[in-house]
């Protein structure tokens, strides 16, 4: 599930990745990574990044970086990912549930005068 909102417009909160766990990966996808451990130490959760391509220094990793840049880390923060930092690739995005519910929610006043109705002339 999509936390943070780095990778808006393209993902987010909520959202539900399918992701294919050790796929290859290429410029332009999306790829759930490892970032660096933060100056304290403290480990990073994972985190889900558009590919930009190799690493422009030329070491065996990747470039990563976030849709939003206004919000979270990418490769201008913290330096080229280890290709060993790429744990998978995003094949799929579910729309959080909440988009479903908006619908619902405008609908709704419009549906239940109608289904009343219908209720009411079975009942007689």
């Amino acid at each position: 599930m999509v936390h943070g909102r780095s990778m808006e417009p393209t993902l987010h909160e909520g959202d539900h990745l399918l992701v294919l766990y050790g796929a290859r990966t290429r410029p332009g996808k999306l790829a759930v990574v490892v970032l660096p451990d933060d100056s304290s130490g403290a480990a990073r959760p994972l985190a889900v990044k558009r590919i930009a391509g190799p690493d422009p220094d030329g070491s065996d990793g990747w470039w990563v970086e976030r849709d939003n840049p206004a919000e979270g880390l990418d490769s201008w923060v913290v330096g080229a990912i280890p290709a060993n930092g790429i744990r998978a690739r995003v094949l799929l995005r579910l729309p959080a549930p909440r988009l479903l519910t908006r619908r619902l929610t405008r609908l709704l006043p419009r549906l239940l005068p109608r289904l009343r109705l219908r209720i009411g002339r079975r009942g007689k």
